[in-house]
């Protein structure tokens, strides 16, 4: 096992519901922007604060709305054919939180005078983020302040802020400065700024900024209102590109001032772009007659529903059960739930990745929403169903049929210029249509396979059918080549076990769907066999690639050969590699990884989880012992599988200390990159790795089943699992396991093979076997 960051020294304090920061340092401000990000799924918000800070500050300020992208000509070095012209990037829209504090005639500044108190706590449970200081001013005043902001999880286009100041040992004016900058840019990846401002308008107390993309011309619609105690006097005024609202209080010492800013956004997505200047006015006024207080308690109730389905609870280590709450959060925060939006590698909480979608979606985070909240988990396979013309597209640059999902992407079109990284890893088909199985297998939505999921699965299988060839020298098998499978560092290989196992299973995915269809929803399938013009020869030959899919074995290894190369290449101790080279994406050319028997991330180990009914215990064990040594985990979507699968054949030391690397790796910044934005993929992993890894928990077959074990150093942990309109809550103990059916209908699954059968609110303690 490769030797990882267990013992790096915590950043913030255990707490089980908070992440608190208790000192300011201007070195570590770009990590906590990360950390203490906010967001809806539809809005996002970075950690910044109000006020401001000088640029000598590292600092990447961001507000994103999820799914707005500006679009830039890719740049390429020399001319190839058929590659994507447009990157997509999620751009930085108007920033709306600023708040300029004068205390008499000096600026609040946390860098100027002295904080002789300081705590900024996000509060996991309220989805809160807080920050509470006694400000000592370079002349000597003395004055707290609190800032509240939260964005509304009840009312997706709302935002809202709260600043309270008392003065503790002074009297005179206090000034404050709410202002709104639509003159934004992105950070990193784009050439030029973005947004352009059209139009600025505004009254004493509130107003409203309408800008649009340059290139892809999406419009976005900024309001803010505000509401002040004591009342006094607001004066607003416009700039080209800003707005600025004054209040001035005649503040006495040991009194308290408040500013309450509402904020509303939307875009041209939402609306037609004339209409969005009435819209969000009329949303931003709403919002401040309903107040801040009762929007907070509607947000708080939100979350506290969340939590009664989503919570995992560990007894034994404090620091994992503050990392899953925070990660669980932070997966809310950042999943789009419209059916338009999806979720990006780095959420809402940065720029990096450039808020592209990636598969990351249908083989980690969903299942976290499917057993928790299955409504979400709809809404982002909507998503794929909603850029199929997209894929099709896509699928024909490639000379393929039916439809090819983009890599990298944002509106549908691929968005990687790097084809080795990106359109080579025809995968993501399958992990799509992996996903709708799960999905309808858990929730019985039949109404969902029959308006869009079958469509998927067909216009893949149709993409499977036509990708390979049945060749003689691998005895008439259907092979597939020129592929790349999860391990990225295998680019263009030929038969990766991992693609070939999972088109056979999209195949017959597929294939199901019509035989479904055929005899409960003939018309339908008559429907889309006509539009899609499929033939009765069409469905023989998705039977035929199936029934006749190469799949790698090597009988003297005992294993499953990654690809038809990878056991012919130069063998490396991966361990000898100094810690400095790693990641080797970002250190090693391409041609010097390509050579090596190294992997990048869980691959066959991945194929063992996801289809693992196919295979022995001595084939797992046999491809875990094999692989996992040649594993060097640069990608943080790799120890959670590891996890599951050292958990599923017995390894339970190496399960547990693999899990270690999911729950904390942002928390903690093990890579040193959290300050990009956080890793929501391995943070569904460590969800995974609790549920499907120490809990056991399967669902082949349609049955749900369980083999759970209890973590040495844990004293207890539960979670629940929403199961075809059931939710059982599953506690695991020393030497005992506790189902109790919380809701639903009566549910039937399997507790180490033996059927278990409970009725609404019914219990049942059985032994874990020794």
């Amino acid at each position: 096992m490769r030797k990882f960051h267990q013992n790096r020294s915590p950043i913030y304090a255990f707490h089980p519901w908070q992440v608190v920061e208790t000192e300011f340092r201007p070195e570590y401000n770009h990590r906590s922007e990360a950390i203490f990000s906010l967001g809806n799924g539809y809005m996002g918000l970075r950690g910044t604060f109000e006020e401001g800070l000088p640029g000598s500050v590292p600092s990447t300020p961001g507000i994103y709305i999820n799914g707005i992208y500006e679009t830039e000509p890719i740049i390429y070095g020399e001319f190839m054919a058929k590659q994507p012209r447009e990157y997509q990037t999620m751009i930085n829209v108007t920033d709306w939180k600023g708040l300029q504090i004068l205390v008499e005639n000096e600026e609040f500044s946390m860098l100027d005078g002295q904080l002789e108190e300081y705590t900024r706590i996000l509060d996991l449970k309220e989805g809160v983020l807080r920050r509470e200081l006694i400000w000592r001013s370079p002349q000597g005043r003395r004055t707290r302040l609190v800032f509240e902001r939260f964005i509304s999880q009840v009312e997706k286009h709302l935002a809202y802020q709260r600043c309270s100041i008392t003065p503790l040992n002074w009297s005179g004016q206090l000034t404050v400065r709410s202002q709104v900058n639509g003159a934004v840019r992105n950070h990193h990846h784009l050439r030029e700024r973005a947004l352009q401002v059209l139009s600025t308008e505004h009254t004493n107390e509130g107003g409203a900024i309408i800008s649009k993309t340059k290139n892809s011309g999406i419009a976005v619609a900024c309001a803010v209102t505000h509401r002040l105690s004591p009342q006094v006097p607001m004066m607003g005024s416009a700039g080209p590109e800003s707005l600025e609202f004054v209040a001035r209080f005649p503040a006495q010492e040991q009194g308290t001032y408040t500013v309450e800013k509402y904020v509303a956004m939307a875009t041209s997505r939402d609306l037609a772009e004339g209409h969005l200047l009435g819209f969000v006015q009329r949303l931003v006024g709403r919002s401040a007659q309903v107040g801040f207080t009762k929007a907070k308690e509607a947000h708080v109730q939100f979350l506290a529903q969340f939590w009664e389905d989503a919570d995992v609870q560990i007894e034994g280590d404090l620091a994992l059960q503050q990392g899953v709450r925070f990660n669980a959060l932070q997966l809310l925060q950042s999943t789009g739930r419209d059916g338009k939006t999806n979720i990006a590698a780095k959420g809402l909480s940065g720029e990096h990745y450039e808020g592209h979608y990636f598969w990351d979606t249908e083989t980690y985070i969903i299942p976290f929403f499917l057993y928790s909240r299955p409504e979400i988990a709809r809404k982002l396979l909507e998503y794929r169903y909603s850029i199929l013309d997209a894929a099709r597209e896509n699928a024909k640059r490639m000379r393929d049929q039916g439809v090819l999902y983009a890599w990298r992407t944002i509106n549908g079109h691929e968005a990687s210029g790097n084809f080795l990284g990106s359109t080579v890893q025809y995968h993501i088909n399958a992990a799509v249509a992996y996903a709708i199985h799960k999905y309808v297998e858990a929730t019985d939505d039949l109404d969902f396979l029959v308006e869009m999921g079958a469509e998927i699965l067909f216009e893949t299988a149709r993409c499977w059918a036509h990708r390979g060839a049945f060749l003689e020298a691998k005895g008439g098998k259907y092979c597939i080549n020129e592929v790349c499978g999860p391990d990225e560092y295998k680019p263009g290989v030929n038969n990766n076990c991992y693609t070939n196992y999972m088109a056979q299973f999209n195949l017959r995915l597929a294939l199901q769907a019509r035989d479904l269809l055929a005899e409960q929803y003939p018309e339908k399938l008559a429907e889309l066999v006509d539009r899609l013009q499929l033939t009765s020869e069409e469905f023989a030959l998705w039977q035929k690639c199936a029934d006749n899919m190469y799949l790698p074995f090597n009988a003297e290894l005992g294993i499953h050969p990654q690809d038809d190369s990878f056991l012919y290449k130069d063998p490396i101790d991966i361990d000898s590699i100094p810690e400095e080279e790693i990641p080797l994406v970002a250190n090693w050319h391409p041609l010097v990884i390509w050579r090596y028997q190294v992997i990048k991330q869980a691959d066959v180990i991945l194929l063992m989880f996801l289809l693992g009914d196919q295979f022995t215990l001595e084939e797992k064990k046999a491809n875990f012992d094999y692989y996992e040594p040649k594993t060097t985990h640069d990608s943080s979507l790799s120890p959670a599988i590891y996890s599951i699968v050292a958990a599923d054949i017995g390894y339970h030391e190496f399960a547990y200390n693999y899990f270690l690397q999911t729950v904390r790796l942002d928390l903690d910044d093990y890579n040193r990159n959290a300050w990009q934005g956080l890793h929501t993929a391995c943070m569904a992993g460590s969800w995974m790795g609790i549920v499907n890894g120490f809990g056991g928990m399967r669902t082949f077959g349609g049955q749900l089943s369980f083999r759970p074990f209890l973590p040495k150093q844990w004293q207890r942990y539960s979670f629940k699992v929403k199961f075809k309109g059931a939710q059982l809550q599953v506690t695991v103990e020393p030497g005992r396991v506790e189902y109790t059916l919380l809701e639903g209908p009566v549910l039937s699954f399997c507790h180490f093979g033996q059927p278990v059968t409970l009725a609404p609110g019914e219990s049942l303690l059985l032994d874990i076997p020794s």
